[in-house]
């Protein structure tokens, strides 16, 4: 099983792009969904995960209030808005499985995709 992530592209500071996170042969309904990236010469790091059964969402500090994680079951894919975006969110975007653990770690995540680009730059 594994996921695709999908929608990025170059965009420039305070614009908006929507991710997708897509799978085939695999319902992304009954698991918890994360958006991890990774940037140029950083570690991969956290950004937003939603719960499998009750809405639940979590967020790394750095995105508050601008991006958001939802669902669209009946297309089996997970979104992920950004908004309001920043040089500093260019990276190397993927969407993953959260399996056990802390949800702010990426050691917690299974099932990594290949990633999707976002670049932001004026």
């Amino acid at each position: 099983v594994q996921l695709q992530a999908s929608g990025g592209g170059l965009v420039q500071p305070g614009g908006s792009l929507r991710l997708s996170c897509t799978a085939s042969g695999f319902t992304l309904e009954r698991y918890a969904i994360g958006w991890l990236r990774q940037a140029p010469g950083k570690e991969r790091e956290h950004v937003a995960t939603t719960s499998w059964n009750d809405g639940t969402t979590w967020y790394a500090d750095s995105v508050k209030g601008r991006f958001t994680i939802s669902r669209g079951n009946a297309e089996n894919t997970v979104y992920l808005q950004m908004n309001s975006l920043k040089p500093e969110d260019t990276a190397v975007y993927y969407c993953a499985v959260y399996n056990s653990g802390y949800v702010y770690y990426t050691g917690s995540y299974t099932n990594w995709g290949q990633g999707t680009l976002v670049t932001v730059s004026s």
